[in-house]
Order: C-alpha cells, then sequence, then structure tokens
C-alpha cells in the first residue's frame, strides 16, 4: 500500500515545497518565519523654487552650486526614509527645465529666458537624481499664474508680453491667467503634456492657487469682465461664479484625461486649500475657497478626476474651527471613489517639543484613519532641513523603516515579473545581484534578507542592481535571501525566497 502512494506523496511533497517558497517561506526548521510585509505610505515633500522658498538658494547660482544643493536635498529625503518629491517646475509660466512654450525661470538664472550656464536640464537631473535614490519625482506646475511679485521684470519672453490677451494684472503686481478663457486651457494643457510627453516623471501635481486670493487683487473681483460678457452674449445661462468654476472643473478634467492617454501610470494629484467650504463639516470656519478661488475641489475628488488629493490641512489637531482630524475625516467621507487621500502637513518651523509632537500625532492620526492608504506631504522640505528636532524625530519614530508608496491598482493592478536572482559568496559578505526580463517595468526593487530569525529588507532604486551583505550580524547567520520588483504604480511581484548557501536565479 505504501509503495503505491509513495509516487503521490513525493508529488505532493514536491509541490508544497514549491508554494511554501513561492510564499516566502522555507522548510527548513531555522527558517519558518515569513518575509516583513514592506509597509506602503506616502511621505512626500514639496521642494518650492516660486521666490527660491527652497531650491536654488537664490537666483543666478552657478550650474555645480545648484547641483550640490539639489543633491543636498534629495540626499536628505533618502536618509530619513521619504519616498516622493513635489518638484515646482513652473512657477510663474517660466520654466526651470528645457522648454519651447515658456521661458527660463527668473528663479533659476536671476534672468528669465537665460538659460543656465554652463548648460544643463534641471528637470532631468532632478529627476534622474531622484530616481537614483528611490524617490518618486513629481512635477508641480502652477496653472494660472503668470507672473510673481517677486519673479524680477516682465521681460519679452513672458508670456505678458508673448500672451498678452490671456492674462490680468492684479492690483497688488501679479499677473493672471483667465482661467475661463479656453487659450488658457490650451496654453496650460500643452505646458503640462509638453512635461508628460518628454521626461520620465511619476507625477503631475497642481496647488492651491486657481483664481488668485482675493488679496491679490485687494479684495476687488477678478478682471475677467470681457470673458464674462462675451458668454453672456453668446447665450451662456450659468451665473457668474458658476461659470467660473465650470471653467476650473472641465480644465481638471481634461489634463488628467490627457495624462491617461500618453502615460497612464503618471499620477495627477491636487493640493487644495482645505477647507472646501465654511460649514462642511458643520464645526469648520474659515476661508471658502468655493467661492473665492472657484475651485470645487470636492466634485474633482468624487469625480475621480485625480489620483490622489492633499488637501492642506495646516492647523493642529486642536483648533476647533479648522481641527486636522476634523477636517481629514469630512474629506475621507466625500473620498466616493477611494482615490489617495494624503493630507498636507505644517504648523509652521518651530522646534520644540509641542510643535514637534504635533506633527508626530498627525502623521499617526493619518495613519489611523486611512489604513487603505497612508501618507502625508511635508510643506516645504525646510520644515524639515532646518528643523534638527522634526528630522530627528521622524527617522527615530514614523519613519524609521523604508516604505514604499501605495499601489494605484485603478490605473495598474499587474504586478511585474519576478526578478532574476544571482548570490556571490566572499568571505564574510555575499553579494546579491538581479535582472528583470522587463526592466522598464520596473521603479523600485526590494531587497529582503533574513539573519537567524530576523528579516529586515531595503528599498532600492531601479538603476541599483546589486547588493552587499554580511554573512553575519551578531551570531546570526544569513539565511536566506529574496528579491522583488515594484511597478511604477506600486504592485509588487512575488518574491522566492533562496538559502543564502545557494548560487542560484529565481524561477
Amino acid at each position: 500500500m505504501f509503495v503505491r502512494l509513495l509516487p503521490f506523496l513525493t508529488a505532493l511533497y514536491l509541490i508544497l515545497l514549491h508554494s511554501s517558497a513561492k510564499a516566502g517561506f522555507l522548510l527548513a526548521e531555522d527558517s519558518m518565519i515569513a518575509p516583513p510585509k514592506v509597509p506602503a505610505e506616502f511621505r512626500g515633500a514639496w521642494i518650492a523654487t516660486v521666490a527660491n522658498i527652497n531650491w536654488p538658494s537664490a537666483p543666478g547660482l552657478s550650474t555645480e552650486v545648484q547641483q550640490q544643493e539639489a543633491i543636498r536635498l534629495l540626499d536628505f529625503l533618502k536618509e530619513h526614509h521619504f519616498n516622493a518629491v513635489i518638484f515646482q517646475v513652473r512657477p510663474q509660466a517660466d520654466a526651470l527645465y528645457e522648454s519651447k512654450l515658456e521661458p527660463w525661470s527668473y528663479f533659476l538664472t536671476g534672468k528669465q529666458g537665460r538659460a543656465p550656464k554652463p548648460y544643463y536640464d534641471p528637470l532631468t537631473f532632478w529627476i534622474e537624481a531622484a530616481h537614483a535614490r528611490g524617490l518618486e519625482l513629481h512635477v508641480w506646475l502652477n496653472p494660472y499664474r503668470a507672473h510673481h511679485t517677486s519673479g524680477g521684470k516682465v521681460t519679452e519672453t513672458s508670456v505678458v508680453k508673448q500672451l498678452p490677451w490671456l492674462v490680468k494684472r492684479l492690483r497688488e503686481g501679479f499677473w493672471w491667467f483667465d482661467p475661463s478663457k479656453k487659450g488658457t486651457q490650451d496654453h496650460a494643457a500643452a505646458v503640462v503634456m509638453d512635461i508628460v510627453n518628454r521626461y520620465d516623471i511619476d507625477g503631475v501635481h497642481f496647488d492651491d492657487y486657481f483664481y488668485p486670493y482675493p488679496a491679490y487683487n485687494r479684495n476687488e473681483d477678478f478682471p475677467d469682465g470681457d470673458s464674462w460678457a462675451a458668454y453672456v452674449n453668446g447665450g451662456g445661462t450659468l451665473t457668474r461664479n458658476d461659470w467660473r468654476r465650470d471653467g476650473v472643473n472641465k480644465f481638471i478634467e481634461r489634463i488628467y484625461k490627457d495624462i491617461k492617454s500618453i502615460k497612464p501610470y503618471v499620477k495627477f494629484g491636487v493640493s487644495p486649500f482645505g477647507i472646501w467650504r465654511p460649514g462642511y463639516p458643520s464645526s469648520v470656519q474659515g476661508f471658502d475657497q468655493y467661492e473665492k478661488l472657484y475651485a470645487d475641489a470636492r466634485l474633482w475628488l468624487n469625480k475621480g478626476w485625480l489620483d490622489y488629493m492633499a488637501p492642506q490641512l495646516y492647523w493642529p489637531i486642536n483648533k476647533i474651527g479648522q481641527s486636522f482630524p476634523v477636517l481629514l475625516g469630512w474629506w475621507a467621507e466625500e473620498n466616493s471613489m477611494r482615490r489617495h487621500l494624503w493630507p498636507g502637513i505644517n504648523v509652521g518651523m518651530d522646534s520644540s517639543a509641542k510643535n514637534v509632537n504635533e506633527i508626530m500625532a498627525q502623521i499617526m492620526i493619518a495613519r489611523g484613519m486611512l489604513p487603505e492608504s497612508k501618507g502625508v506631504l511635508h510643506w516645504s522640505i525646510s520644515s524639515v532641513t532646518r528643523n534638527p528636532n522634526m528630522a530627528k524625530a521622524l527617522i527615530d519614530g514614523p519613519y524609521k523603516a523604508q516604505a514604499l508608496v501605495p499601489a494605484t491598482r485603478w490605473l495598474d493592478s499587474i504586478p511585474p515579473a519576478e526578478p532574476l536572482v544571482l548570490t556571490a559568496p566572499e568571505e564574510s559578505l555575499m553579494q546579491v545581484s538581479w535582472s528583470h526580463p522587463n526592466e522598464k517595468d520596473v521603479a523600485h526593487w526590494v531587497l529582503y534578507y533574513q539573519h537567524g530569525q530576523n528579516w529586515q529588507y531595503k528599498i532600492l532604486g531601479s538603476s541599483e542592481h546589486s547588493y552587499t551583505l554580511n554573512t553575519l550580524e551578531g551570531d546570526s547567520k544569513l539565511i536566506n535571501i529574496a528579491v522583488t520588483a515594484v511597478d511604477r504604480c506600486g504592485n509588487e511581484s512575488e518574491m522566492q525566497t533562496r538559502q543564502a548557501t545557494a548560487r542560484s536565479s529565481v524561477d
């Protein structure tokens, strides 16, 4: 009887062995512990170029100094386990990249229209340097601001001179595109799609500037009388406020669809003012973006015209009229399409324990309230880089371990193939290398390794293809190794754990 069952039992054993290996388990007595599940949490920081807030530190710096400053910021983010950069490339209808549509930025070279010297493309540099450090890079554009008061003189290369029929001068000295004009929408869309087509970006990001804040025009109405009259004379029936909102709504929808038509994996995100309207929810008081900026951010979220929303919740937890968790809870309830909701946080540059604890608490509250897609954005990177107490609290606390950006499965839910892994022992070291049948489908690698009963992991950039491990960690031997591939939408491949003593490739 046993002899007749032997082939069946052997086959069953091999099936179980293969299944357990694919799941990350091995049948050896000392390696029955599963590898850890890598946490998923968006950890982003805005890097503002307008008025040289974050980078470069001043207009007109040399190429070498600009690049050194950029590397310091990116190294800081990597070392403190951030995973995304929101980099401002269009602060005032100008460009921190090579563009045929708009001039080089004043904030880069000190003169609008002047290229960096020696020449380089800052956006290409930032993308490559960010990706090499395992960081996503989202380009941040201001869709309607045509000239900022800190942006130097309006030169002949400025859109103010080149497209005068599209812009309006505000009483505080700003120039602003008229959002209702088709030409404005066509130009802004062309700028966005030029970047999407030519650069290896991970996301496109708009902030809270749609129609300008009232103070920019000394609380007078936006000067779009000619556009409004043309609309009414053409038979338009909307109220003036609804007409303004309708133009912005159509633009947001257009940008989302245009991006997806070219590169579906490129995420589109918006960071609106944190209050949709006073009274939503009932305890909330404050600025009305719906009526003043003509931004119906709730509609965009409910329509799914974005992949993530980052409402700017720049208030403390216990501020009654603008409470951080109360507002976050309201946005979460509105998120019917289950898009990513990653609040923007900032309570100032104060390095006191009170302020540091406030930020740590907000991160933990966001984790608890949004367990399916955790994450926050820090305004701005200087609130961490220039605040050693804050930086230490992050890396010692909520950011102690690396995290992947949460998966965006409505864009792509198919994980990449498994990597091919080779191991080569060298005295007290183990050299691990890997490759992939489709490198274009890989944004990150995750290297898992087990010393004794303890599993650890490292998230690496797509350009990295090897890593050296110690075969001993204290008294614990290196037992198992695995590598997975993660694609642009956050899908992680299957792993197949290998014994550290074997020179082999993943099937």
